[in-house]
């Protein structure tokens, strides 16, 4: 795997670059200072050595992938969040003819199967009384953690896809994911102890209770939960409490759940122009 300057400059008129590593920390701490001094931020909190390492792939000084995990409760928002991290990413990768920008890992596809399960137990209501899908043990995280690896690594993968309907179907080896520049996935548990070195960015998302509360029902209603719906988010708050909050201390970013959509958009632009500038002036 190429570093990320390297595959973002053109070939013919690449050259070294002059930009001081102290001047592209220092623009990329007033970046994020300003969004978390902002009005309703995307940006709630960053460890202090965030800025050096996201310093260190726009150089090119890390020859490799990037990996980013992003976690949080059930109904936190993650989910929505990754999508519009990554449409983001691929508009500006298409605006720039950029191929292979970045890849999607979804946590909840490494749910074991457990189909005949749900047949024996008449229902996926009925199997989701009796079998716990919120704890790490109900993911097999070790194989996510091998894949997220080979990939950022330069290796090619067929990622397993698991049925969300309501079926509990696993199917393996069937998404094929080519080596990219930027890994992403998100998931209840993507920052939990099997999996979490895999990544370079932990991105823990925040969410108030009264939001999250709403967000899950509206959900429980679309996957059919019925009157386990309660039960099923009484175990997902308590198994929370144990194996999902304690990750925010670990986040290398505290991300709100609850900012505008397009906010978070217009904040990845804005790295993704700062990207192009450092580039920009390796080309001249």
């Amino acid at each position: 795997m190429k570093p990320l300057q390297s595959i973002l400059t053109p070939p013919k008129i690449r050259e070294k670059a002059a930009i001081p590593f102290s001047i592209i920390e220092k623009r990329l701490n007033k970046i994020f200072s300003d969004e978390i001094n902002s009005k309703n931020p995307v940006i709630l909190k960053i460890a202090p050595d965030v800025i050096k390492k996201i310093s260190r792939f726009i150089t090119g000084e890390q020859k490799r992938a990037c990996a980013i995990g992003i976690a949080g409760e059930t109904a936190s928002g993650k989910s929505t969040i990754t999508r519009d991290i990554i449409d983001t990413i691929n508009l500006f990768a298409r605006e720039h003819c950029l191929e292979n920008a970045v890849t999607r890992i979804n946590t909840d596809d490494y749910y074991y199967d457990r189909s005949e399960m749900v047949k024996k137990a008449g229902s996926f209501a009925e199997f989701a009384k009796h079998y716990d899908l919120d704890v790490p043990e109900a993911l097999e995280l070790e194989l996510m953690h091998k894949h997220i690896k080979q990939l950022a690594f330069g290796q090619k993968v067929l990622l397993p896809e698991y049925d969300m309907s309501g079926t509990a179907i696993r199917r393996d080896n069937v998404k094929p994911a080519n080596p990219s520049k930027i890994i992403i996935s998100e998931g209840l548990f993507t920052l939990t102890e099997k999996v979490a070195d895999a990544f370079d960015f932990k991105l823990y998302v925040d969410v108030s209770g009264d939001i999250q509360k709403k967000r899950f029902y509206k959900r429980a209603i679309e996957r059919h939960l019925g009157s386990s719906a309660d039960e099923v988010y009484k175990n997902a708050s308590e198994k929370a409490k144990i194996y999902i909050k304690p990750t925010k201390k670990t986040a290398d970013i505290v991300v709100s759940g609850e900012a505008d959509r397009q906010k978070y958009k217009d904040f990845i632009i804005e790295l993704l122009c700062f990207v192009e500038e450092v580039l920009a002036h390796t080309r001249r």
